[in-house]
């Protein structure tokens, strides 16, 4: 495959926020040609080699030194896996690298697991991760849990990624308003998450590269505190990536930073993307690889009883820490913790519709 010049930029920032004792977010940016990985507290400038290029967001749960060693566990096992599976593939095609990809994000997922299983000391350790996989012109986007991804072009900024959430399942049912669950005290029920359960379904997808695209990679302590029109707008007005980073971050400490917060952003350059003049704007597209089943919904709205029925769960529903205090609960685990998780979200859901 000729990979055509293609040039980016990227900065990291992370911040314990304003409420938290620790730190429990992590990031990463690697050159996936090289191996190397990449300091970005700094700006750093970076061609996208053959094997392409790597950034990565996880926002880790469970109490105590779990949720940091879940995402550092996390983007650790990932990269290293694209390090020695991708980098020695003989199929370089843009479907071989989203299978890597995605490969890696379970193979995470079978490693956390595992490692919980084998230290019931942090056992229901978890972490949510968006990974971000840039070959030749093309991005691709690992998803689990409520980490984000958002492109900026031409101005305007639109959200790459979906929540696996509970009340993303009732938006996109029309049960719930966006700014209905952006407000809701159910917004931090996550569906998925690395390491609670063997079994996850990670959701792939994809965007065509153009020339001034800046892509921002984000935990929930800045999207849930920053909105979507205000990436737009600070990246039209400020051109450093890392301090965009920082007044991100600032912009949600003002507003109480009551979780972690984590920013990666990447510009994209080069002669081998097109310019961004007429084209339309990026969004939410499902790759689908060979032999890839169609998907079923796991939850799905009965509109005659109003109530919310699963038809197959894949893994544990989550409730991720609310904002105080410091010390978190830890995610229920097994079948009973997830009948008494959903069914207390369904009562509170029918007592308040």
């Amino acid at each position: 495959m000729t990979i055509p010049p293609v040039h980016v930029s990227v900065a990291g920032r992370t911040d314990v926020g304003r409420t938290r004792d620790h730190n429990e977010d992590t990031y990463l940016v690697a050159d996936l040609s090289t191996g190397e990985l990449c300091d970005a507290s700094d700006v750093q400038l970076c061609h996208v080699g053959p094997r392409g290029s790597l950034f990565m967001v996880a926002d880790g749960m469970g109490g105590a030194a779990a949720g940091e060693l879940a995402s550092a566990l996390a983007v650790e096992t990932i990269h290293k896996h694209l390090a020695d599976t991708w980098t020695r593939d003989e199929d370089t095609s843009r479907e071989q690298f989203a299978f890597r990809v995605r490969e890696s994000v379970e193979v995470a997922n079978q490693k956390l697991h595992d490692y919980a299983h084998e230290h019931p000391d942090v056992r229901g350790m978890g972490t949510t991760v968006t990974a971000a996989g840039v070959y030749g012109t093309d991005l691709y986007l690992a998803q689990i849990g409520d980490s984000r991804a958002y492109m900026i072009r031409r101005g305007v900024a639109t959200q790459l990624t979906k929540d696996q959430s509970l009340t993303q399942r009732l938006v996109d049912a029309g049960e719930m308003t966006e700014e209905q669950a952006e407000k809701s005290e159910r917004k931090n029920i996550i569906l998925q998450a690395l390491g609670p359960d063997p079994q996850i379904r990670v959701d792939l997808t994809y965007e065509e590269l153009q020339r001034g695209d800046v892509l921002i990679l984000c935990s929930d302590g800045l999207s849930g505190q920053v909105r979507r029109e205000e990436f737009a707008e600070h990246a039209g007005r400020i051109t450093d990536l890392a301090t965009l980073c920082s007044a991100l971050i600032d912009l949600a400490n003002t507003r109480g930073g009551p979780d972690n917060i984590t920013v990666v952003a990447a510009r994209f350059e080069g002669e081998g993307l097109p310019l961004s003049r007429t084209a339309q704007q990026p969004g939410h597209h499902v790759f689908e690889l060979p032999g890839d089943e169609p998907l079923e919904e796991d939850i799905r709205v009965g509109y005659k009883t109003g109530g919310i029925r699963i038809e197959r769960p894949l893994q544990i529903p989550v409730r991720k820490e609310p904002p105080a205090p410091p010390l978190r609960p830890r995610p229920p685990v097994g079948l009973i913790g997830t009948a008494l998780l959903v069914g207390a979200a369904l009562l509170y859901w029918l007592i308040t519709r």
